[in-house]
This record gives C-alpha cells, structure tokens and sequence, in this order.
C-alpha cells in the first residue's frame, strides 16, 4: 500500500485523492474522466486544447492552423521541438512530428492499422460521440510539421472536438518499438505522451505515480511529483485530506462540506457543472422498446425527492439531456411529473404487468451522480408502487462501462460532463452511430432524432443550430429513452496549501499550473 504519510511529506509532491482506478493509459480506448485524469489531462497533448480552467479553445501541439472557405479542410502547423516522455521504458530518438498525428488518429480509424485491434480496439468516442468515420475523408502529412484533415462535410464543431481527450496525440515511434517487441499492449499501459506529467508506475486500486516533465514544451510544472491515491469511499477521503495525507478530493460528500469549510486548514471551491445525470432505459430489450413502458417509468419517479435525498441541495431537476447552462437548451419542454396513476395506466395500456428489471448502479461517484446506489433504492421503491420490481446491480468502475456499452443491463444510471461546450456533445450521445458503438446506452436509434442531429453539425449560424437542437430536444422528450434526472453543482475539497487549482467547467482534474505553498 501507499505510505501516504512519506510521500505527502516530500517537497513538491502533489497528492491526489482520486475516486477510482483508471480503466487504463489511453484514453482513445475510454470514456470515463476517471481515465481521462490518469492519462490525457496530465501525461498528453493534443494538436488544440482548452485554457485551464475555461472552454476557450488555444493552440496545443499545433501551434496554428488554418480552416478553408467550405469548412472542408483543417491545416495544422506542428510546433517544433516537441519532446516525447524519456522513461527507463522507452527513449525517443527524435521530436514529435506528423507522423505521431496519423498514428493517433489511423489507429482508431483504419480497420487494417496494427494497433487498430490492440487492448480491445474499441474507440467509442472516435467512432460513436463524435462520428469521425462519418465526417473524414482524409488525413495527410504535408510535410513533418504539417497535417491536413479533409472532412467529407462541414462540421461546425470540428476544432472542439480534436480538443477532447480521445484525440491525444501518442509517439508512433514508441508504438512501433512495442510492434518490434511483440509486445503491443504495452503501449497501453506503460504510456508515453509529450504532457507536463510522465508516468512512473501504478498499482490498481492503491496509487499512480508521476514526475514532472523537465522537458516539457510550454514550461517545467511547478510540482515535482504528481500521486493519485485511489480512495474510492468519499469519507476516508475527506479523512485523509483532513489529515494533510492528500491535497485535494474531486467529490466530497455533501454531508461534509460544511465541517470542510470550517476547518482552517481546507477550502471548498464550488461551480455549477455542464454536466446531467440520467438514468438509461435499453430499448433493444422488451418491454423497453415500448416508448408508453419508458414514459411510465418517467411518471413513477419522484424526481425532487430522489434529487433532495442524493444531492442534498447541490442538484436540481434535469427535464432535458443538455444542461440550462448552455447553449441550444429548450426552456419550452415539459418534463415528466411525478405521477404514479398516470405510470400505472401505461404500464397496462402497453400490456405490461408484474415486470421485474433491474436498476444498474455506479460503484463510484461522479459530479452528475454522488450515490449512485442511494438513487437506485429510492427509484426502486418508486417504481414497486407501480408494480414494477427491480433488483439493483453493480460491479467495479471498468466492468460497469463495459458491459453497459455491450447492453447487459435493461436500465442503467450514467451522466454525462461535457468534453466541449456544444450541444453536438451531449445529443451525440443519443444518435444512431453512437448506439452502434455502445456509447449510447439507451442503444436508442430514432430516424427524426438523427436527421436533426446529423442537420445541426453542417449548420454554422448558432441561431440555426438551436432552433435545430430544440426540435431535437423535444423528440428525445416525447421518446424517453432516458429518464434525465439531474444536473449538479460540482465541489472540490482541498488544503489551503493549495495555490492556482482551477475547477475545469468540462470535467476534468488538470494539475500543470497548480503548485504547494510551503
């Protein structure tokens, strides 16, 4: 186990109280930001990024880029003098450059790539949130220090999306040297980036370690070392940070802020999150293809109850899949009430009767969701009164994603933070391409829905857009394959030694830039 105590007492050693272990080192394979903590926040870049702490869209590895008049074409000019992680694993014999670029996009692309099927070969947000297969015509390198994407339509939120953790860009040199070795799966999970971060080691569920980069292209972080402390159970966290053994929790228990503020010591910062939770119906399975079955279950559950219970005034109800904060939210769309008469003559309109299911709930805590388990048992109660039994169901964090993208459960509570601040990101998580690839966990596909998702992309006028994504709101409402329960306001707990950490409105725990006061 981690000696918390010796290396919280080293200078300029960072420890993180992080919720779960990651499911592993590359974040194109994942889509949890638990993932994304453990690897492309902190150990990669990708060619743009976004400002710490904001949505503001900067230059990463590109350091500029040029768009054609039709939208159809991306140029990106690569910085010079990039290095590449040196580690006892792997040395790089030279900078990054446009061949890194094709590697870590071809990878998820190609289907005859060489590590197109490594470490699973399943690419959710490549192929499914963000439909790149539908949107690339081509990749090419110009020259060493050039990359062109041509698109096979214009797609408005094109530059956001490559700022997103998927598109990480990794040594195709390192890559090649595991090919060389045998050894593929290595690249996964001994990983190599050029962020402010290299990895050192991990053990699964007790600790990842890092150092700093001294070679890192936008400046050496202030911090030496950088240790995740996995600590799963948000009150042993709350334990250790009180005890000077980690420097920041990501989810306290809402419970317990308000001893946090009072110790002098700790500090909550706090900030309304892009973020919604819901609950999943798999409407490949019956009776859950029955829209009038998802409506039902819609009416059975007291909503503010279950937000009152599991929030404790830090969520409020979530009527629509995108969170009022922004952009393209319908205000005009009415949400399901509370009403157990109404669930009960659906039930029996759609033929349905003494239906047993199950409720999958997450074994972790996220920013939309911080007890999955408690709203589970009260959803459980609530639908009973309608006649509905329901057995709850969870595993370990890896497993959960897993087999809910291959559609084990019949229900599933989820939630969703944004990666970029467009509606294209959370409606992505309801199209056709995404049930195809299991990222919609509704496995939910609806022809009027898609029309209107696959409509807004091309589209450049914002007006046009949100009139787009209204229409698209209200067909998702009338369809319920979701039951959208609530958008949180998201805490962070940490020691006043604490100097610069910046909560980042798009979900993730970024540690260049932050440093320890003495």
């Amino acid at each position: 186990m981690l000696a918390m105590g010796s290396v919280s007492a080293q200078a300029k050693t960072f420890v993180y109280c992080s919720e779960g272990s990651p499911e592993g080192f590359t974040p194109a394979l994942y889509t949890s930001g638990t993932s994304f903590d453990a690897s492309s926040r902190n150990i990669y870049n990708r060619l743009v990024e976004f400002e710490r702490g904001s949505t503001i869209i900067t230059p990463g590895l590109a350091e500029s880029w040029e768009v054609s008049e039709d939208g159809l074409s991306y140029t990106f000019h690569l910085r010079s003098g990039v290095q590449f992680h040196k580690t006892k694993y792997f040395t790089p014999t030279r900078e990054l450059n446009a061949d890194d670029v094709l590697f870590s996009f071809n990878r998820q692309w190609k289907a005859d790539h060489p590590y197109h099927k490594v470490s699973g070969g399943t690419y959710e947000y490549f192929s499914g949130y963000v439909s790149f297969p539908d949107i690339l015509e081509s990749i090419e390198k110009i020259d060493d220090n050039t990359v062109k994407f041509t698109l096979q339509k214009p797609d408005a939120p094109f530059i956001s999306k490559i700022a997103i953790d998927f598109a990480s860009i990794h040594s195709a040199e390192y890559a090649q040297q595991m090919l060389d070795a045998g050894t593929p799966e290595k690249f996964d999970q001994e990983p190599i980036g050029t962020g402010p971060f290299q990895f050192v080691s991990y053990q699964k569920d007790a600790f990842i370690r890092y150092q700093a980069n001294d070679d890192y292209w936008s400046g050496r972080a202030p911090l030496d070392k950088l240790v995740f402390a996995i600590t799963p159970d948000a009150q042993v966290a709350y334990q250790k940070l009180a005890a000077g053994e980690c420097h920041l929790v990501p989810y306290p228990n809402q419970a317990d802020l308000t001893s946090i503020e009072a110790n002098k010591d700790l500090t909550v910062d706090s900030q309304e999150g892009l973020n919604v939770g819901y609950l999943a119906f798999n409407t490949e399975k019956k009776p859950f293809d029955d829209k009038r079955v998802r409506q039902a279950l819609n009416y059975a559950m007291n909503k503010e109850a279950i937000i009152e219970a599991v929030f404790q005034g830090a969520g409020k109800a979530a009527k629509n899949p995108l969170p009022p904060t922004l952009w393209g939210y319908n205000e005009e769309i009415q949400d399901y009430p509370y009403d157990p008469a109404k669930a009960k003559a659906l039930l029996a309109e759609a033929g349905v009767s003494n239906l047993s299911t199950d409720i999958w709930a997450m074994p972790v805590k996220r920013p939309y969701n911080p007890n999955a388990r408690r709203m589970a048992e009260l959803i459980q109660a609530d639908w009973a009164a309608v006649g509905v039994n329901a057995e709850i169901v969870s595993m370990e964090w890896g497993e959960y994603l897993s087999r809910s993208q291959k559609g084990d459960h019949d229900t599933v509570l989820l939630g969703w933070t944004a990666d970029y601040p467009d509606p294209d990101n959370f409606l992505s998580l309801l199209n056709c391409a995404s049930a195809k690839s299991g990222g919609n966990r509704a496995r939910w596909c609806n022809k009027e829905f898609d029309d209107l998702f696959n409509q807004a992309v091309i589209v450049s006028d914002p007006e046009k857009r949100t009139e787009i994504y209204e229409k698209a709101q209200a067909v998702f409402k009338e369809e319920a394959p979701w039951v959208t329960v609530a958008h949180s306001v998201v805490h962070k707990a940490m020691s006043n030694k604490v100097v610069d950490f910046r909560i980042d409105p798009l979900g993730g725990h970024v540690f260049y830039g932050v440093d320890l006061q003495e």
